[in-house]
């Protein structure tokens, strides 16, 4: 019974139960081939990094972009946090990619701490306006992908594991 309220009380707890859950492979984003459609509409929104330097979407083009919505009180965010951190470290110097994790916590501090103190080094950011539902409605954690001309070819809202060499593979292919 300790165990049960542990898990549904403790953010920790959920989240390593949860972490366990994506290890299974139950919980894998994809982008679907057919999911570029070049009459999708180019939504755009602005973010700003923690040292107050704003980036908006649309000057993206020509680079794939990997969205990321979260916050530091959500388990299933915490329990994909690994595999994005995997992602990115692997990544992150490919500069045909960008990635920007934006954190909904209501005070970002919380969410930088959460980072630091877990020892993920993430690029931290916080929107500066509203956001297209199209993009992001309000679900934690929610992951969007953004082709180079910057439709979106992945939304997929909910936990999941990137840290696949097949998941790699399909963010390559829309070079």
């Amino acid at each position: 019974m300790a165990a049960i309220l542990l898990v549904l009380f403790n953010p920790n707890a959920k989240a390593w139960l949860m972490r366990g859950l994506l290890s299974t492979g139950l919980f894998n984003a994809g982008i679907k081939k057919e999911a570029s459609n070049n009459n999708a509409p180019v939504l755009s929104f602005s973010v700003t990094d923690a040292a107050g330097n704003s980036i908006n979407t649309k000057d993206l083009k020509g680079k794939v972009v990997f969205i990321n919505f979260w916050a530091s009180w959500c388990p299933p965010c915490r329990a994909e946090v690994p595999s994005l951190y995997t992602l990115y470290n692997e990544m992150k110097n490919d500069n045909r990619f960008v990635f920007l994790f934006v954190n909904e916590d209501d005070d970002y501090i919380k969410g930088v701490h959460y980072l630091k103190n877990n020892h993920y080094a993430l690029p931290f950011y916080q929107r500066t306006q509203n956001v297209p539902d199209d993009i992001f409605s309000g679900t934690l954690p929610t992951t969007v992908i953004l082709d180079k001309e910057g439709r979106v070819v992945l939304k997929h809202e909910g936990m999941a594991n990137y840290n696949s060499d097949n998941f790699r593979q399909q963010l390559k292919s829309l070079l």
